[in-house]
């Protein structure tokens, strides 16, 4: 089978051709850039390739109600030029096939649970922390959607008591996204992230945003396992702050021995690395073709 997949990033686009098996074959990026013209080397790119389905993750928020009229539009993003976007009408148009349409962090999450860290699990919620903070969940064998879909980069957190940054964030200032993703680090310290030593006090203040957030998902969605992902996290001495945080913040009121004793393997990296949004794709083209 030729599955196109699609990881609609806000930075870049990432474009590949996998199989049943989740293996990608081939792929191509490039930047995201004004709909029109990112969407053109879109469809060059999948132009004669044959694929049966088309499987797209893609920033947001996208509307993802199938009884819409504004189905398959991203909606209320900053992104110059995309609110409002008719996203999944425009690949329609272009090509006549089944295709699967999610966040690019639902398709993550879905991704990991297929053929990555959450594999075998009925649930988990994947975390992408980097330029923006998305959450993705996956709860007893389903993509969470609800009334849109879940949005809990905006969580809002308790203010570390030295942290004097006001935020970042558009809507809401200081929320989990204004406080925690790569621009805030970077608004804070005036480095990127990637520029600071791994001792440096930043890390403890990230871990405690985000183990407030991981804390929250526990206890509001009981997940089998937490993802965390994005380049943020590919600090590794930020796993061992979070999962302190975690069990800091739950306070022993959770009980778990996937918690109590087994944390290391409940909070992980990404079981696919960074293919973890491009396999997700990936799979959501296949459940369009199971339909």
């Amino acid at each position: 089978m030729r599955i196109g997949a699609i990881e609609a990033g806000g930075t870049k686009f990432v474009c590949g051709i996998g199989n049943e098996s989740g293996t990608i074959e081939e792929r191509v990026s490039f930047p995201t850039e004004h709909p029109e013209k990112t969407l053109a080397q879109v469809f060059e790119y999948f132009k004669g390739k044959g694929v049966e389905s088309i499987g797209i993750g893609s920033f947001g928020p996208i509307n993802i109600d199938e009884a819409s009229p504004a189905y398959g539009y991203v909606t209320t993003t900053p992104k110059p030029g995309w609110s409002g976007y008719p996203f999944l009408p425009a690949m329609k148009q272009q090509f006549d096939v089944p295709m699967g349409w999610d966040t690019d962090v639902n398709a993550a999450a879905l991704g990991e649970a297929t053929w990555g860290a959450a594999a075998g699990l009925d649930s988990c919620v994947y975390y992408t922390i980097g330029t923006g903070v998305g959450v993705g969940v996956y709860a007893e064998g389903k993509l969470v959607h609800g009334l849109v879909h879940p949005e809990g980069g905006h969580v809002l957190v308790r203010r570390h008591p030295d942290d004097k940054y006001e935020g970042f964030c558009p809507y809401h200032g200081d929320c989990l996204e204004g406080l925690a993703a790569g621009p805030a680090l970077k608004g804070r310290w005036k480095v990127p992230g990637n520029e600071l030593p791994q001792d440096h006090p930043a890390w403890a203040m990230e871990a405690y945003y985000i183990g407030q957030a991981v804390a929250n998902a526990v206890l509001m969605l009981s997940p089998k396992r937490v993802i965390l992902g994005g380049g943020v996290m590919h600090q590794p001495q930020l796993f061992p702050l979070v999962r302190a945080e975690v069990l800091k913040a739950l306070n022993g009121y959770v009980h778990s021995d996937a918690l109590a004793a087994g944390i290391d393997g409940y909070i992980v990296p990404p079981g696919l690395g960074d293919n973890a949004g491009l396999s997700g794709a990936l799979a959501l083209g296949l459940r369009a073709l199971g339909r």
